[in-house]
């Protein structure tokens, strides 16, 4: 059983009689049957979103999670209109600090570095602490040789930073880099959105890159492309499966087995 349906059971049950809407296929479900079921739609498998916490509980073994690098925040470097009341409401509603976690913790057994970004936090948009946070954990993996598996969610670079969010791409992949010079294993686990600057750095650099059921997972929207290209996009465009058929990426794993496709995964290269 995993943390989520402990919580479920223990600390604060979702209601039996709220429904929610699958907005796939519109089938209706209490909110408690969703989150036993793992957030995924019983009916059409659609697979709603995590956030950082209910992603780390469904992955690790249970308390094992030790978190790394807490007490950084981002700073409106450039004075944007209202960039400071936009992070202070994301940090009041998620009570994240920022839209990455990072730490140590044991899947299946397997000491491992772990980041899980949350779309629920500007869209888990690369600023200045997204970055520097999973620098510092590739540096500490590298350091302690530990394999890193990393939850991908973005909407891109964080605009309100500026050039500071753009850095964070050549910074993640250089320790990215080091990290592989090390014969390190990178696994990378693409959820939906994975799109911008993220997707055009550490999301597909990992050795080994998975993804969940229908993910979007992009460079620029679908109408900028279409633009470019003067051409009509299959209508699975920037859909893992159409990655997948294209070869960016490795599998798409379903929530339900993803636990256990890392498991096998880390099994397969622990004397690697």
């Amino acid at each position: 059983m995993s943390l989520i349906n402990d919580i479920i059971e223990k600390v604060a049950p979702p209601s039996k009689s709220q429904m929610v809407t699958c907005k796939k296929c519109n089938h209706e479900d209490s909110m408690y049957a969703l989150f036993k079921n793992d957030c995924v739609c019983p009916n059409c498998g659609f697979h709603f979103r995590l956030t950082a916490r209910e992603r780390i509980d469904l992955t690790t073994d249970k308390r094992s999670f030790h978190e790394l690098d807490t007490g950084l925040t981002s700073k409106d470097f450039l004075s944007f209109p209202s960039y400071q009341e936009k992070l202070e409401k994301a940090q009041a509603s998620t009570k994240e600090e920022d839209a990455v976690v990072t730490g140590i913790a044991s899947i299946g057994g397997h000491a491992v570095a772990l980041f899980v970004m949350n779309s629920k936090f500007i869209m888990a948009s690369m600023g200045s602490v997204v970055g520097e946070k999973i620098t510092r954990l590739f540096e500490y993996a590298t350091e302690h040789r530990l394999p890193v598996v990393g939850f991908t969610a973005s909407g891109g670079a964080r605009m309100q930073e500026g050039i500071i969010s753009l850095m964070q791409m050549a910074k993640i992949s250089g320790a990215v880099k080091a990290h592989s010079n090390a014969g390190l294993l990178y696994i990378t686990v693409l959820t939906d959105p994975t799109t911008g600057g993220v997707t055009a750095s550490f999301a597909m650099q990992g050795d080994i890159i998975l993804a969940e059921p229908r993910a979007l997972v992009g460079f620029a929207g679908r109408r900028v492309v279409e633009q470019t290209t003067k051409s009509q996009l299959p209508d699975n465009f920037q859909s893992a499966e159409f990655l997948l058929a294209h070869g960016f990426v490795d599998a798409i794993v379903p929530r339900g087995e993803l636990r256990d496709t890392l498991i096998e995964l880390l099994d397969i290269h622990k004397h690697a």
